[in-house]
């Protein structure tokens, strides 16, 4: 199954969904389209009971060059240079802020496992699109950069509040101070990506064998999995553990557990369903 929209395109088979940023912009910029297609492919995808796992990665030479600011100028200009920029300019720039938010939040919100797959740049919002993901792999020639600082923006979609988890706090402020530029090595030295590969092909074979590696498990459990990693976050293990325990309670008879122990009675692999 294909979908198209302005700024992405969606791949879908076998239980694996591939969100493909598209641009229109240059390097996959992200534009007034990308902010109003992002959210609602993520809403239409968590709702898709035969997605089990989504691929996030950019169509031609790179993952994104980040927020499109000449796309953007029109919507953004009015707001922040307008004369007056009183009371209503100010709260329409918050909206627009919380809309844009929704992209990135659309994903950690997502029930689906989101793997990103980034090769050439990634910048700025880019940044606050992989962290939002739940594990990142990149191929040899990509570049980080949280590069809203070096245009007079504090990034404001979600990095500076993900990446601290991700790499730690030094790690985070680095990046957010300097609008530095980062190479795949130190990217997998600092915890950024999981796994670093040669060349895009490769990358993209392997993330897509990884989330078959997924899509093979029984969906609802590694669904739980994420739920219950998101809601531990920032909860103590007492929390956590409660957490967790109430969660199997409610949810630990299935269908898919059966089909596990008579797999492994049967010596055969599993089918699993989502039941």
């Amino acid at each position: 199954m294909t979908a198209t929209y302005q700024s992405l395109r969606i791949e879908q088979a076998d239980g694996i969904a591939e969100v493909v940023l598209t641009g229109p912009g240059k390097g996959n910029a992200l534009g007034p389209a990308f902010w109003l297609d992002m959210p609602e492919a993520l809403r239409v995808l968590d709702a898709d009971e035969s997605v089990r796992v989504i691929i996030l990665r950019g169509d031609g030479a790179h993952f994104t060059y980040g927020l499109d600011l000449m796309a953007m100028s029109e919507s953004l200009g009015p707001l922040i240079l307008g004369e007056g920029n009183l009371a209503l300019e100010r709260t329409r720039l918050l909206q627009l802020i919380e809309k844009m938010q929704s992209a990135t939040e659309g994903l950690a919100r997502c029930r689906k496992p989101v793997l990103a797959a980034v090769h050439g740049w990634c910048i700025g919002g880019g940044m606050d699109l992989i962290a939002a993901c739940d594990f990142r792999f990149c191929s040899r020639e990509a570049k980080f950069s949280l590069r809203e600082v070096r245009v007079g923006i504090t990034a404001d979609l979600g990095a500076l509040q993900r990446l601290p988890r991700i790499i730690g706090e030094g790690n985070t402020r680095e990046l957010a101070y300097t609008g530095g530029d980062v190479d795949a090595e130190r990217a997998l030295q600092m915890g950024l990506v999981n796994r670093v590969f040669a060349t895009p092909e490769e990358l993209l074979a392997e993330a897509r064998a990884t989330a078959r590696k997924i899509a093979e498990n029984p969906p609802l459990v590694v669904q739980g999995a994420k739920q219950v990693m998101e809601y531990c976050a920032d909860k103590s293990v007492a929390d956590g553990l409660r957490y967790v325990a109430v969660w199997n309670s409610a949810f630990l008879q299935s269908q898919d557990l059966a089909e596990a122990f008579a797999a492994f009675a049967e010596r055969r692999p599993p089918r699993f369903q989502g039941r």
